[in-house]
């Protein structure tokens, strides 16, 4: 059985060599060889140019302009079906120039992996599509079995913090609405500290979270990518993350990961998760 450092080796080359991007990298994720190593990766489709520019995210902002690659959902089910991976996610840059925000384009992707590697967790963390709700619903039909977006940052922070396009109110409807087309859809978000934010706002952001119906919740430290973007304000302490588990927990959420190095995608594979996610399948497929 291959070591935690030869299973990340060997991913990296694999994903080198058919042209495909993590936002493990193009994010500099500290957890990186972590997640590979343990048989979880997240992929970033539609390329590498994103037509946001949040000031906190590291993955190059501007214009895409170019066309979707039509090969890249059979090009990433047949990479993935290669590899010893039991949990996958599915993400990308905004594409704010396509019709349907890239909807269709996640929902190709979904179905080629499912028939590739019928075993595999596929967890898509999705853009906002401009909360168009027929964009939504493709992803939800193709029946990923997490649905991610990411609220970010605090209510009072958002302007600061996102591109203006991005909307505190708007992410949250985005994760209203997958549970209003499907219940039976895991969702999930993720949260930044240390941006200035205020406990009180965290625990605001929180129950609105859980209002929205989502199921896990992650929450990490702000940690600037490069001088360009917004600074550090404040190093969250070991204790202030524990009180948010608590917190999240005590709210509701089926699952809290709260320290200093969790990042959206961080242990998206953890045995928690997985096991929820399982459990639900196999009561489903008893049903029928």
């Amino acid at each position: 059985m291959p070591t935690s450092s030869e299973n990340y080796l060997r991913l990296k080359g694999m994903f080198q060599e058919l042209n495909l991007h993590t936002v493990c990298e193009e994010a500099h994720c500290p957890n990186v060889s972590e997640c590979w190593g343990g048989g979880t990766a997240t992929l970033m489709l539609m390329g590498d140019v994103c037509s946001r520019a949040c000031r906190f995210c590291m993955v190059t902002p501007g214009r895409p302009n170019a066309p979707l690659d039509e090969q890249e959902p059979e090009n990433v089910a047949l990479a993935l079906s290669k590899m010893d991976l039991n949990y996958v996610v599915l993400t990308s840059v905004d594409r704010d120039d396509v019709s349907d925000g890239g909807a269709a384009h996640f929902a190709r992707t979904i179905s080629a992996v499912r028939e590739m590697s019928p075993g595999m967790l596929i967890e898509v963390l999705v853009p906002d599509f401009q909360n168009d709700v027929d964009a939504i619903r493709k992803v939800v039909a193709a029946r990923p079995d997490v649905i991610a977006h990411n609220l970010e940052t605090t209510l009072f922070l958002t302007e600061t913090v996102r591109d203006p396009r991005a909307n505190y109110w708007q992410s949250l409807s985005v994760l209203r609405t997958v549970k209003k087309l499907d219940r039976r859809l895991f969702t999930k978000s993720s949260l930044m500290v240390g941006l200035g934010e205020g406990e009180e706002e965290v625990r605001l952001a929180m129950v609105h979270l859980r209002e929205a119906g989502v199921d896990f919740l992650t929450i990490g430290q702000y940690l600037r990518p490069s001088n360009r973007h917004l600074k550090v304000a404040e190093y969250v302490t070991p204790e202030t993350f524990e009180r948010y588990r608590r917190m999240g927990e005590e709210l509701g959420f089926k699952y809290v990961a709260s320290g200093p190095l969790v990042r959206s995608s961080y242990k998206a594979g953890e045995y928690y998760i997985r096991s929820i996610v399982q459990q639900e399948k196999t009561i489903s497929e008893l049903r029928l």
